[in-house]
């Protein structure tokens, strides 16, 4: 019998569309009802994004029992995390997501390490500059290209003044990320790095998506322009429960925002923890529109020196048609569901805002790198409002 001709090429056509579907990844050769997203059990899910004042912790806590500490405040604020976990029955972290490396997400870390068993903890895998040039810094004030610390060939871009510190003193951002390494290794909990794309599954039909970091790592130059590199670098993750959505953005910057949108990540959520505590340089408006949320969640501390949040940033939220939450006006915000059709009903703060929500701020700081954001910290407490002078005769 004559061979047809053709059968070979067929064959081998076939053979390199299975090798492709091999390499490509066993999910996409999977039939499409067993790539949906797990239906909800039924189970009670929430959300509490806790009130540390200019800084995130935010706990989760699904429908199976299994809990997510993400950040964990500024330094003296383990104890209202300590204070929540308790509250909330919570002995136990079955993670903990560091979003970066800014005392005001990890300053609170090592002492709730310490206090919490904790099973594995997330980061971003980018130390601080502060940390990293420590020593660089005093070789590179000396000699830099045959230049020397007055100038000249070579010289290095002058940095912000650092405020005088106490003999011995550390820089608040270089003592927190020290102080969070030594509590991860003291903790035996597994220490991963955030790759995007990776799935956290937290039982009961819940999970979370890892969108970013999205390599490389962004620096300090690509910042120049306004925004910060350690912020830029955030561990960002989308929450999905049924008909709920949750994207917490860290403290992502717009070029972080835009390089997730890029990518192709799935980002529609119901609620956006609003990143940058509301600042300037994130939350644009082309990431709204992918985003579509129908709350806003904002973590800042009142009178805080950087103007979070920003009347621009609040003004694209409001036409955004996006209601706000803020834990400097509302406290601590709190969102239970079960996983089906979503309802604002379902966000509910622990007390009711005394003034505007969408009311912005302008700031005495300016929260970037050009200006030596977090760096060297506040150095005090926050300024207090003017009280205002009273008309009339004397």
């Amino acid at each position: 019998m004559a061979r047809r001709k053709g059968c070979g090429c067929a064959s081998a056509l076939l053979a390199v569309v299975l090798a492709a579907a091999a390499v490509v990844g066993y999910k996409y050769a999977l039939p499409w009802w067993r790539r949906q997203p797990p239906k909800p059990s039924g189970g009670e899910l929430q959300v509490h994004v806790l009130d540390v004042g200019q800084g995130d912790s935010i706990l989760i806590i699904s429908p199976a029992g299994k809990t997510m500490l993400i950040d964990a405040g500024d330094f003296g604020k383990d104890k209202v995390v300590r204070d929540a976990l308790a509250r909330y029955n919570v002995s136990h972290l079955d993670y903990f997501v560091a979003t970066h490396a800014h005392a005001d997400h990890i300053g609170g870390a090592a002492e709730v390490l310490k206090s919490v068993k904790t099973d594995n903890v997330i980061d971003n895998g980018v130390a601080p500059p502060e940390y990293t040039d420590t020593q660089a810094k005093a070789t590179k004030a000396k000699v830099a290209k045959g230049g020397n610390a007055k100038g000249g060939k070579g010289a290095q871009p002058k940095s912000p003044p650092a405020p005088k510190l106490p003999r011995g003193a550390q820089l608040p951002t270089v003592k927190a990320y020290t102080d969070y390494l030594d509590a991860v290794k003291q903790s035996g909990a597994q220490h991963t790095t955030a790759e995007p794309g990776a799935k956290i599954d937290l039982g009961g039909g819940a999970f979370l998506t890892v969108l970013a970091p999205v390599a490389p790592p962004f620096t300090e130059d690509q910042m120049r322009g306004g925004g910060n590199a350690p912020n830029a670098n955030s561990v960002v993750l989308r929450l999905q429960y049924g008909d709920f959505s949750m994207l917490f953005a860290g403290d992502a910057e717009s070029v972080s925002e835009d390089r997730i949108m890029r990518s192709g990540a799935e980002l529609q959520s119901k609620v956006l923890k609003v990143a940058h505590h509301g600042s300037k340089y994130a939350t644009t408006e082309e990431f709204l529109k992918r985003v579509k949320p129908e709350a806003a969640i904002i973590s800042d501390g009142e009178y805080n020196r950087y103007g979070h949040p920003a009347a621009d940033v609040l003004s694209r939220l409001k036409a955004a048609d996006a209601r706000v939450f803020r834990t400097d006006l509302q406290g601590e915000i709190t969102i239970t569901t079960k996983g089906n059709e979503f309802s604002l009903r379902e966000i509910k703060p622990a007390r009711e805002a005394a003034s505007d929500v969408y009311a912005g701020r302008e700031g005495t700081k300016d929260d970037s790198e050009r200006a030596g954001f977090i760096a060297y910290g506040d150095f005090g407490p926050p300024p207090k409002p003017k009280p205002e002078k009273k008309s009339g005769g004397k």
